[in-house]
């Protein structure tokens, strides 16, 4: 298939402010501008822009001027850090469009789908930058005379964040909001499908005031950063987003510095419609989990678990809406799916609905002929746990259905993997709601809804989906230690015994 390169000229002319677009990594405050790796466009194959490829030693020297930076940093007031995450926030909003319009360049999804990504992620910051004024710590009655106990808050230190390509925006801003609230500096590592919208917040971020070393971030391939990063005794702390392998790897690098680590990893997420649920609402949940981003997320329905009673109701719903849907690049006005992420995506999407239909399936939406760059939605009936879709993550707009009976098989379906990331279900009886919402083994239930995201709320999962909570009180305790402060000597000082 031939495609076309699309010139950096042609983005840079479509953005209000072209100084967004950045070819360049930043280093203690510098642009290193080296053209070592072609960005591209996800929906024609062509070639986007350039990247560095840093190396070991650029990642060390990101390293040294994060901790240089992290004495003056943890020295402000938390209001001061606060008034810069907010200035950071509105300059976020006020070039909304642009930064969209970036992520949809490289990423693919459409531009409305875009535009709510960049208001999502700087809800993290104006969160953060809210909670930065709420770091507190406690006096704590003390067992003896003459003593007081303090518990302080202080930040861990140099954090190094690596971030997925499905989410380039908000992952970065859920990630560093709350580590520049505490009090930390990070050495950001965006992935290499997606390095500019993480370059964009880089600028923001400078123009917002916040110092040189502050935040570093690194584009190229993720080994040598990687391995520099997990090795080194200076970085306290690792967030990272992306594949349980990869993070029980990352882990292991990890593992002899003892770093604070906060993993969002894999999921299997079951969608579950019990036959007194409203059918009509459950559609619409289905749509929003399993098709958002094309159904490139970790939270998205893989599983979609119906009750006997309304399930061809729900199947027929369903399958009319998939069909209703528009795929194409995400540039594109009416753009409900855009391309997938690469050729791989493509291959294990296709491999899944293959073994599916071989091993009994059914297909019920329509097929189409998209091209090579985009993937057919498809819903499929009578999937069955031996089915590779039912235990492995598709990360596409595949939506297997499951009949089940009872509450019993349901919820035994629904914990039936080693993952622990996110549950949704569907259901009228409220005492169902609680019992089977406690029962289910993940990090975040929806009940009713489709969403599970919010920067108020904490996100993460259990088992093998992750360490560590993102968003609300939580997300900010992931950056600070706390270190205990015992304090003796006062009872003679006030005259005492």
């Amino acid at each position: 298939m031939t495609t076309h390169a699309i010139p950096t000229a042609d983005l840079r002319a479509r953005l209000r402010d072209p100084d967004l677009f950045r070819e360049a990594a930043l280093i203690d405050g510098a642009w290193l501008s080296r053209a070592d790796m072609e960005v591209t466009d996800p929906a024609t194959g062509g070639t986007l822009g350039q990247m560095p490829d840093c190396t070991a030693a650029e990642t060390e020297a990101a390293i040294a001027a994060a901790e240089r930076a992290m004495g003056p940093w943890k020295a402000r007031t938390h209001l001061e850090r606060a008034d810069l995450l907010l200035a950071w926030h509105r300059l976020m909003l006020d070039h909304a469009d642009d930064l969209a319009s970036i992520l949809t360049a490289e990423q693919g999804k459409p531009l409305a789908e875009a535009k709510a990504e960049i208001l999502y992620g700087a809800s993290f910051v104006r969160w953060f930058a809210e909670e930065a004024r709420r770091i507190n710590g406690a006096v704590i009655p003390s067992p003896v005379p003459g003593k007081m106990l303090l518990a302080m808050k202080e930040p861990v230190g140099v954090c190094a964040i690596i971030t997925p390509w499905n989410f380039p925006n908000a992952m970065i801003a859920r990630k560093v909001a709350p580590g520049l609230a505490a009090g930390c500096t990070m050495v950001i590592k965006p992935s290499d499908f997606t390095p500019y919208s993480a370059l964009a917040l880089g600028v923001l971020a400078e123009r917002a005031g916040i110092p040189k070393g502050v935040l570093n971030i690194l584009t190229g391939r993720p080994e040598a950063i990687g391995a520099t990063l997990t090795a080194s005794p200076v970085v306290r702390k690792l967030s990272f987003t992306g594949s349980t392998r990869v993070g029980a790897l990352l882990a292991g690098q990890c593992a002899p510095t003892l770093k604070k680590l906060s993993l969002e990893l894999g999921g299997n997420a079951p969608f579950i419609v019990f036959d007194d649920a409203d059918v009509d609402a459950a559609v619409e949940g289905a749509m929003a989990s399993k098709f958002r981003n094309g159904g490139q997320t970790c939270v998205c329905a893989n599983r979609v678990l119906v009750q006997s009673g309304i399930h061809d109701r729900f199947v027929a719903a369903l399958a009319a809406k998939v069909d209703a849907l528009k795929v194409g690049a995400g540039t594109k006005p009416g753009t409900m799916i855009g391309p997938m992420i690469n050729a791989a995506a493509i291959a294990k999407i296709e491999a899944h609905v293959e073994d599916a239909l071989a091993r009994g399936a059914t297909r019920v939406t329509r097929r189409r002929d998209l091209g090579a760059r985009f993937a057919d939605p498809v819903v499929l009936t009578g999937a069955t746990p031996d089915m590779r879709l039912a235990s492995e993550e598709t990360f596409g707009p595949v939506a297997p259905i499951f009949r089940f009976e009872t509450e019993d098989e349901a919820l035994a379906l629904a914990n039936g993997t080693p993952f622990g990331l996110a549950a949704y279900f569907y259901t009228a009886d409220m005492s169902r709601a609680f019992r089977f919402g406690a029962a289910l083994e993940v990090g975040l239930v929806a009940l009713n809804t489709g969403a599970v995201s919010h920067a108020e709320a904490p996100f993460g999962g259990v088992k093998a989906s992750g360490l560590g909570r993102e968003g609300a009180r939580e997300g900010i305790e992931e950056y600070l230690e706390t270190k205990a402060f015992h304090i003796g000597g006062l009872a003679r000082i006030a005259g005492g015994a």
